[in-house]
């Protein structure tokens, strides 16, 4: 290789990182400015708030809010729901379940004002008044806590979980995915609620509260 051919050649990487530099200061530099654009102060030096309608429980709650609020914030910190726990923060320990439109999430993962008219059910509302939910006593039947810190997360992901159980949604254990509704086994019970963790280690209990409210046998 010749003294040009290596200075081309040269040339040419120095132009591509410089190229590729510049592209990710331009995105580092949009997103900042996005970021910042939210959060901005106002004429009056308060945060820029938006205004959403929660409807929590059969309640419509509205709220003005950083757009940057979690839905578990909003819930605990806001609307004073405290059943909803915040655990690990991450998504990973299940404490902050709630039912969104009737399916389980995480509410520590996501933004309140994405949820915008949206029925969310928390822990508080899963009783009929002073009727509890068969999955609440269940829980109490079969001692399915211990602190409790776990429990408001574990039931409402139970109470998702067997919605999604009916719908005849599979699981990453079911062997049969074209079983219009797989058995619910001890084995898929643990791996639909494997997202929620009992630092305590009531799951027997918790899988035996599952499986009375499922009408299996015990």
């Amino acid at each position: 290789m010749d003294e040009d051919t290596i200075i081309r050649v040269q040339v040419t990487r120095r132009a591509m990182l410089e190229a590729g530099t510049a592209a990710a200061a331009i995105l580092v530099t949009g997103f900042a400015q996005t970021t910042q654009a939210a959060s901005l102060p106002d004429a009056e030096g308060s945060l820029t708030q938006m205004a959403v309608t929660l409807q929590v429980n059969g309640h419509g709650h509205s709220l003005n809010l950083d757009p940057r609020t979690t839905l578990l914030d909003a819930l605990r910190e806001h609307l004073a729901l405290t059943g909803s726990k915040k655990g690990c923060d991450h998504g990973q320990c299940g404490a902050c379940t709630v039912l969104l439109e009737g399916r389980r999430i995480n509410s520590c993962l996501t933004l309140a004002v994405l949820h915008d008219g949206h029925a969310i059910t928390t822990i508080e509302g899963l009783a009929d008044g002073a009727a509890l939910h068969p999955l609440q006593a269940a829980f109490v039947e079969h001692d399915g806590f211990q602190c409790g810190y776990c429990t408001s997360g574990q039931i409402c992901s139970a109470a998702g979980m067997l919605s999604e159980s009916r719908a005849g949604m599979p699981s990453y254990v079911t062997a049969d995915l074209a079983e219009a509704q797989p058995a619910l086994t001890d084995v898929e019970i643990r791996e639909r609620m494997s997202g929620n963790i009992c630092r305590c280690g009531a799951y027997p209990n918790i899988v035996a509260a599952i499986r009375q409210t499922a009408g299996l046998p015990s």
